[in-house]
């Protein structure tokens, strides 16, 4: 395997399969990720449904200048919401501008392997 199959780059998201279960959050070795969230009531489908409640992410942030990139929150990840993308132009002039949030990461998607959507069309459209 030569060294360009073994970059990682960055952790990419695909907001729309995030349930914001906190699996990421509680396996990081170094706590890099934050995630904020809200819960709405979604009403009843069809029937003799009930109404029920589901969590709506708010914010995800990652700090990469805290990051080891170990990958642990992209194995975790039981939704297929987290994936690695071979993007390396993230670099700020400040440490405290790392930290990437849900918009930025869903822009990497694009160009992370293994984030068709499930429907079978690609991450950017």
């Amino acid at each position: 395997m030569s060294g360009s199959d073994r970059r990682r780059g960055v952790i990419a998201l695909r907001e729309e399969s995030c349930t914001v279960c906190m699996l990421c959050v509680r396996e990081c070795p170094d706590w890099c990720i934050t995630i904020d969230s809200h819960v709405e009531r979604v009403p009843a489908e069809g029937p003799g449904g009930r109404p029920r409640t589901a969590h709506v992410l708010d914010r995800f942030d990652i700090d990469y200048a805290l990051c080891l990139y170990c990958g642990i929150c992209v194995e975790v990840c039981p939704f297929d919401a987290l994936f690695w993308s071979p993007e390396t132009d993230y670099a700020e002039p400040a440490l405290g501008d790392l930290v990437h949030g849900k918009e930025r990461l869903g822009e990497w998607l694009g160009s992370a392997p293994g984030a068709a959507q499930p429907d079978g069309q690609s991450a950017s459209g």
